[in-house]
């Protein structure tokens, strides 16, 4: 079998590790990355650095990675999808529903493989808490709580917080449970004096029953990345900077001895850190993106109707946050 000819446009923060791992991936050709501000660091490997996507589709690429910012998604995937040619899209998947509608159509109606950069799904920790629930280990899920905080990262400028991380949350919430949100209200500031929300707490409800709670900021300067799945046999802690997932199991042994009871409670069960394997997240995205298009369809991939309907919560977030009327999210 051939390799897939490859391309890149965006070689900012995050294009830089698509091309590393791009550069690597078995089965897989780079062939031109493209920047209109050049290769500033240094990623292409003397690979062709053009200016487009116009030259990098002359360059007959099968498929391209879109890591530019969100706001030129439509842009750049319309023109992918016009000249025949795959993409795997950096989350979001657009700034807006009406766009996300948009772009999510130019591949579809032409019957092409497209998807979107959702990361978190590909987290060892993430991947293992889903298998475990999937095999009934905690029961009936009652609540999903995400936090995601740490500092503003000078490279995003066209959306805000709920866009650029509450969507990783809403996507894996929705992933690990296989449920889809019914509802989510929110509540937004603005603290740092940009013209996009840099904090937002918000509450949802999923199709099956389960509750979820999203607190997410740019303003901390510790950073963390949890996720807390409670149920009714007990919870597991997901740590997805670490990738170690916990379980905290309810107790089955009573606890007779009354100052350990009132100390540490009547429930407590086993507690177990898993030894998991926890390969580079991003390269298993790549691999799964690469394994579809060979004709895989058991590949894990976000497709861009799970991309849309992740944009269709984040921009719900934003109407609840303004005060404007709910719409049916399922």
């Amino acid at each position: 079998m051939s390799k897939l000819r490859a391309g890149l446009i965006g070689l900012g923060m995050m294009g830089r590790h698509h091309a590393r791992v791009l550069s690597s991936l078995d089965d897989v050709e780079l062939v031109a990355v493209a920047d209109p501000g050049g290769d500033r660091f240094g990623v292409a490997g003397g690979r062709p650095v053009l200016n487009d996507v116009h030259q990098l589709i002359d360059a007959e690429i099968d498929y391209c990675m879109v890591a530019v910012p969100t706001q030129f998604h439509l842009e750049v995937g319309t023109a992918l999808a016009e000249a025949g040619v795959h993409a795997l899209i950096e989350k979001p998947l657009a700034e807006s529903v009406a766009t996300a509608e948009k772009l999510a159509a130019e591949f579809t109606n032409r019957g092409l493989v497209g998807g979107v950069g959702h990361i978190e799904r590909y987290n060892p920790a993430l991947q293992a808490a889903r298998a475990r629930i999937e095999q009934g280990e905690l029961g009936d899920v009652y609540q999903v709580a995400t936090r995601r905080q740490g500092p503003f990262p000078g490279r995003i400028a066209d959306v805000g917080v709920v866009f650029d991380l509450a969507t990783h949350d809403i996507d894996l919430t929705a992933w690990v449970t296989q449920q889809d949100y019914v509802s989510i209200t929110a509540q937004t500031a603005h603290k740092s004096g940009r013209e996009h929300e840099d904090l937002v707490a918000a509450t949802g409800l999923l199709s099956g029953g389960t509750v979820t709670n999203h607190l997410v900021n740019w303003l901390s300067p510790l950073k963390e990345r949890s996720t807390v799945i409670t149920g009714e046999k007990g919870t597991f802690i997901a740590d997805t900077l670490t990738a170690d997932l916990t379980w905290y199991a309810n107790g089955e042994v009573q606890t007779t001895w009354d100052d350990i009871s009132r100390f540490r409670g009547v429930s407590e069960g086993d507690v177990i850190r898993y030894a998991i394997a926890k390969p580079e997240p991003l390269r298993v995205e790549h691999e799964q993106f690469r394994n579809l298009l060979q004709g895989n369809e058991d590949a894990d991939v976000v497709t861009l109707e799970q991309g849309l309907q992740t944009v269709r919560v984040a921009e719900q977030c934003l109407r609840s946050a303004r005060g404007e009327t709910p719409v049916p999210l399922a």
